[in-house]
């Protein structure tokens, strides 16, 4: 929900003028600070901006146009240690599309995207979409800063529309969130070429990575486009299927317990997990209720007439809370036609390249006994599991920013997310499987916020 600042594309031009810094020593494969930069194209983009930036992480491109950090609120904790000091190439720009959610840059555009080229590269690219209803540079802390001071190149893309209304996007049921899986092919394979142009050949390896709905987006890609990618790390994503369990199968109950019509009884059934309780009157105020609203428009806008989605409401107060109807929400009794503009979009389960999995035992949005448990039955009902591997974090919920209100009771999923990353390239690239299926323990001591091992206190997997 948050709004990224429009800028002036003079501000913008101004800016890139200014971080324009003198060439490093020692540049690998990129050569000089910025080489080639007049020949980097983006393929189909119907407006792009280069710009030769003396630092591409957040550090460098804080209040700049290069970054929005308002869009990353809450993504992380705030003692989040990042690197900096990485100088390259941005481009910003977007694809044609008919919608105009995304106000970034003032382009009143959607279908945008970034994609940072290091001058120091390490012969990879990491691809993303933003999570929620957020834009493209909603994950720069989260993932962008780690994977370009490796040397990655990066890439992120608002999925084709974006904020509480992005279900009016489209003709019929399903078409935002179809677009989503369409815009982040088209950049990957956009990417790959602008990678090419920048340093002579095309990325040696080429990695998804995602929270949330950018987690479902790994999941979808590394079924249906295996051939674009070697590997993905899924970060709580979201799961859907024709027949459920999908987020409009355990919502509702959400939604009824806001309206005081479901008992905690009824949240365990749903799958919320016990222990999870002191995170629901959060997620009942900022959550539940506008998610259940976004969804059910986007797939079943005939349901409720009299509360067609968020922009019923006329205040922010009344755009989060839930409509009464959707307390009775039957997934199950809908009609075939609400199934199918579901399965245009469901998972299968049926990985075409490693996939690392991760999930906090205490998220209280996408719980994950209806969601990555499912998921991971799935992958090994369809021969794959060989290829999975799947990680509860002890403590982890949906957002990190929450282990700033709960600093005893949470610990940040983000280093867990790069151990999990950094085992996936040894998977992928040197043939070390990572450890087996388990739950990350929370440490007894130690920096929860910037630390984590993937073999850290492991108990078998439930």
């Amino acid at each position: 929900m948050r709004l990224s600042r429009a800028v002036p594309l003079l501000a913008a031009a101004m800016t890139a003028a200014a971080l324009t810094g003198p060439s490093p020593a020692g540049a690998t494969e990129g050569g000089e600070h910025c080489a080639r930069q007049e020949r980097v194209r983006v393929p189909g983009a119907a407006l792009q901006q280069r710009a030769c930036l003396a630092d591409l992480t957040t550090t460098g491109l804080a209040g700049t146009p290069y970054t929005d950090l308002a869009d990353q609120a809450g993504l992380t904790a705030a003692g989040t240690r990042t690197p900096s000091g990485v100088p390259g190439i941005q481009v910003d720009g977007y694809f044609p599309d008919s919608s105009r959610f995304n106000t970034t840059h003032g382009w009143q555009h959607d279908a945008q995207f970034v994609i940072r080229l290091p001058d120091h590269w390490n012969g990879g690219l990491v691809v993303t979409g933003a999570p929620g209803t957020r834009k493209q540079y909603a994950t720069d802390k989260a993932i962008s800063d780690r994977a370009l001071a490796q040397g990655y190149a990066y890439a992120a893309t608002d999925k084709g529309n974006s904020g509480v209304d992005f279900y009016r996007d489209g003709v019929r049921p399903g078409d935002a969130v179809a677009e989503w899986n369409t815009r982040t092919t088209q950049l990957t394979r956009a990417a790959r070429r602008a990678v090419a142009q920048r340093y002579g050949h095309a990325p040696r390896r080429t990695y998804m990575a995602g929270i949330s709905n950018g987690g479902y987006l790994t999941r979808w890609q590394l079924e249906n486009h295996p051939e674009l990618y070697d590997g993905g790390v899924d970060w709580e994503g979201a799961l859907w299927t024709a027949d459920g369990p999908n987020l409009l199968t355990s919502l509702p109950t959400a939604v009824a317990r806001t309206l005081g019509t479901a008992r905690d009884e009824d949240m365990y059934a749903a799958g919320f997990a016990r222990g999870s309780e002191f995170l629901w009157p959060y997620h009942e105020k900022a959550y539940w209720g506008l998610t259940q609203k976004i969804y059910r428009a986007e797939f079943d806008p005939a349901y409720d007439p009299a509360c067609p989605g968020p922009s019923a409401g006329s205040s922010l107060e009344e755009i989060l809370a839930p409509c009464p109807s959707d307390a009775a929400y039957d997934y199950a009794s809908r009609p075939a036609s609400v199934h199918r503009a579901v399965a245009r979009v469901a998972l299968t389960g049926r990985i075409g390249k490693p996939l690392i999995t991760l999930h906090g035992d205490l998220d209280a949005l996408l719980p994950e006994a209806a969601d990555s448990d499912v998921y991971a039955r799935m992958i090994d009902a369809r021969g794959r599991g060989r290829l999975h591997r799947y990680y509860t974090v002890q403590g982890g919920t949906h957002v990190d920013g929450l282990h700033d209100t709960h600093p005893t009771e949470l610990r940040p999923i983000l280093p867990c997310f790069r151990s999990a990353f950094d085992a996936l390239t040894g998977w992928v690239e040197r043939g070390t499987p990572p450890p087996a299926d388990h739950t990350v323990g929370r440490p007894a001591d130690g920096d929860v916020v910037n630390s984590c091992g993937l073999t850290d206190n492991t108990s078998a997997r439930r």
